[in-house]
């Protein structure tokens, strides 16, 4: 277990934290659970509430007195001046790069290479529980402040940087926390760590809770139990197998969380992403689902064939959960089991990856499943928690769930039964590949309703044409590539032959961990989306490097890098290659699965302002999104884009909700990192999310 510190200063906490009302319902045996949403100006979920609505009634902030916005406060990371534990329990506190210097002097390869700890990627949206708000940050440390002030509370700090660099897959990271109280003054939060530990501290005082966990420091390793999984594993790049990025959830007196599982992967061997739960009073291990099998008598274990299960990993939950209290269920999107882009070792569907799945939260028992790709290629996981909204479906009330997906599908269903709300029919794709042994499944999973939210396939019609002179160095730039529509195999580049498949969307996807907004009282959806395509290099990994499979990507050899690692079609002079808009956000009724309205996000100036397209009359082009999601108030839809601002710089955009017009929009100090949230404190509303340059934590509020 790692060593431990806290700041903390209990008594301004004390005045700011007096007991939540809450509704406590009965559940059970008589368990008493409580249900809490934003309607009395409170931000205690990820997402706002467990249902990922990021949905707040209020309305102060609105569309005649957005653009008057003020910074209120700012606050600076903590992850900049850390503490390491000295001989006889002293603690020395120095400059991060002080501290990770001392660390490697003792342990020279402590970190991944060109990866030591690092506080730049502060992602985290806060929740405010009553005048304070709490979050964590990169190195892993819990952290509350005052809500008005920006004034730091306490900071709990787990050291988790004292254990190497987490999974490659997202080094250095974290987005969030978790709240639960019994409604009589036991308040906790929870959140996961870097190095695989999931924490519980008192909310007043950030002090770990003695309670929870076997031996009173607040925490509960995740790794115990896990197949194929030891705390001193590394993999060959040097991080991490294990870790716990995305914040949990608690649903009823559970706490729920995904992993992250390192997935550039040169074995087939790998670390199934099983999502746990624990007892939110005492840590107790209540139960795990298992994402891939762990015998040979589970559901889902004819999917893998030549019982690939045995060795298989990764289709975990890195991203968010979503919950219902009333009915008990968590939701878990999975991610793409081991290997991301070459299936010969795992034939067959492969249950769960890629699967949305209801979970009875006292149990861990299955209550329904989708999976949305199988045999996934593509990297196609599911990169965000779903939207549960209650709807109206041809005079039919329907309590639903929304599952956004990287290939711009909206995957809704009754979130009680499982079924569809509108079909979802299997149909053929292509399957011809030249990846030897490779059998791609011949059916995918088709939505009928709603339409895709964005593109989806490259074709020559897609190709970017403002000028022909422009539309014929597109054509010149493809030329060698596979072009075809969504689910179109990935092929090896072979010299002469192919250069590989041009994907759309990539596999970051058309949507991220962002994710999308709903509004339960119109059931209206909102999604940012971004239109590129990538080519997947797909090379044989070194056996001296301990492969075990034949094929791999990501490309970490220096020889892989500097030839054929990931390069796709280039157009000169940084011009396009595909038409426009680069990104959009898009209104959905989910009511009637139409479509209301899309519109670009940003102008696309540094397209624009090309050389080549100046003097050319164009439309909005999009492409100014940041990588974060959406907010939603009583009126108005925000987000965050890149560009724009009174110095073309970083800005907060409002739209309205009906039209998706921009409204207005404020100056950013930096480039957004993390999904906005909002809250009302002493009667005032402040918009805070976190941006670089510190990195810093930021709350705008009106004048006065």
């Amino acid at each position: 277990m790692r060593q431990s510190s806290v700041i903390c200063i209990v008594a301004a906490v004390m005045l700011l934290h007096s007991a939540p009302v809450v509704q406590a319902q009965q559940a059970g045996a008589g368990e008493a659970w409580q249900t809490y949403d934003t309607s009395n100006g409170e931000w205690r979920s990820y997402a706002g509430d467990i249902r990922g609505t990021k949905y707040s009634p209020l309305s102060q902030i609105d569309g005649t007195n957005f653009s008057d916005l003020e910074i209120a406060w700012e606050w600076l990371s903590v992850d900049n001046h850390i503490s390491r534990a000295t001989p006889g329990g002293g603690e020395w506190w120095a400059p991060l790069n002080t501290i990770v210097d001392s660390l490697v002097d003792e342990t020279p390869d402590l970190y991944r290479t060109s990866q030591p700890p690092g506080a730049s990627r502060l992602q985290a949206t806060p929740l405010m529980v009553e005048g304070v708000l709490y979050f964590n940050t990169p190195l892993s440390q819990g952290v509350a402040v005052d809500a008005k002030t920006g004034e730091t509370l306490w900071v709990f700090n787990p050291k988790s940087y004292e254990d190497g660099t987490p999974t490659m897959s997202a080094p250095w990271s974290q987005r969030g926390v978790a709240y639960w109280t019994d409604g009589e003054g036991d308040e906790r939060i929870f959140w996961g760590t870097g190095n695989g530990y999931m924490v519980c501290v008192a909310a007043e005082t950030g002090q770990p809770c003695a309670d929870f966990g076997p031996d009173g420091s607040g925490m509960v390793d995740t790794m115990v139990g896990v197949p194929r999984l030891d705390r001193n594993d590394r993999d060959y790049l040097n991080a991490m197998l294990w870790g716990v990025h995305s914040p949990p959830i608690v649903v009823r007196d559970r706490v729920i969380h995904g992993s992250h599982v390192a997935d550039r992967r040169i074995t087939k061997e790998a670390v199934p992403g099983w999502v746990r739960a624990w007892d939110v009073r005492t840590g107790e291990h209540a139960w795990d689902f298992h994402t891939v099998p762990n015998s040979a008598d589970e559901f889902g274990v004819d999917t893998w064939l030549n019982e690939s299960w045995r060795y298989s990993g990764n289709a975990n939950v890195w991203s968010m959960l979503a919950g219902d209290n009333e009915l008990g269920h968590v939701y878990l999107p999975t991610g793409t089991t081991t290997n991301d882009y070459y299936g010969v070792d795992r034939l067959g569907d492969n249950l769960f990856s890629e699967t949305l799945i209801a979970v009875d939260v006292e149990t861990g028992q299955r209550v329904w499943h989708f999976q949305a790709v199988h045999h996934g290629l593509w990297d196609y996981d599911f990169p965000t928690h779903p939207n549960l909204v209650d709807v109206t479906v041809d005079g039919r009330d329907i309590k639903a769930i929304a599952q956004v997906s990287k290939q711009g599908f909206i995957y809704a269903f009754d979130r009680v039964t499982g079924d569809p709300i509108w079909p979802i029919e299997e149909r053929p794709v292509d399957t011809e590949t030249n990846m030897p042994g490779e059998v791609p499944s011949p059916t995918q999973p088709f939505p009928t309703k709603p339409a895709p939210f964005d593109y989806q396939g490259v074709t020559i019609d897609d190709l970017v044409d403002f000028t022909p002179e422009i539309r014929a160095m597109a054509l010149e730039a493809v030329e060698g590539f596979r072009l075809g529509p969504l689910f179109t195999p990935l092929d090896r580049p072979i010299e002469g032959v192919t250069r590989g498949t041009i994907m759309r969307p990539p596999d970051p996807g058309t949507t991220g961990w962002g994710g999308a907004a709903v509004d339960p009282d119109s059931g209206i959806l909102y999604i940012p989306s971004r239109n590129r395509a990538v080519v997947v290099t797909i090379y044989p990994p070194d056996p001296a490097l301990g492969a075990t499979t034949a094929y791999t990507h990501g490309a970490p050899e220096q020889e892989v890098l500097a030839g054929r690692s990931g390069i796709g079609p280039q157009m000169p002079q940084g011009l396009p290659l595909l038409k426009p808009p680069y990104s959009r956000i898009t209104a959905i009724d989910m009511n009637t699965g139409e479509h209301l309205w899309w519109v670009p996000t940003g102008e696309g100036n540094r397209y624009r302002n090309h050389p080549r397209l100046r003097d050319l009359n164009l439309p909005s082009l999009g492409g100014d999104n940041a990588n974060n999601g959406p907010l939603l108030t009583k009126t108005l839809l925000f987000y965050c884009l890149t560009a724009g601002g009174t110095n073309e710089g970083p800005r907060l955009v409002a739209y309205d909700k009906a039209t998706g017009d921009e409204i207005g929009s404020v100056d950013l100090p930096s480039g957004a990192i993390g999904t906005p949230m909002t809250y009302m404190v002493d009667g005032k509303q402040y918009i805070a999310l976190t941006v670089g340059g510190g990195p810093r934590l930021i709350a705008f509020a009106l004048p006065g």
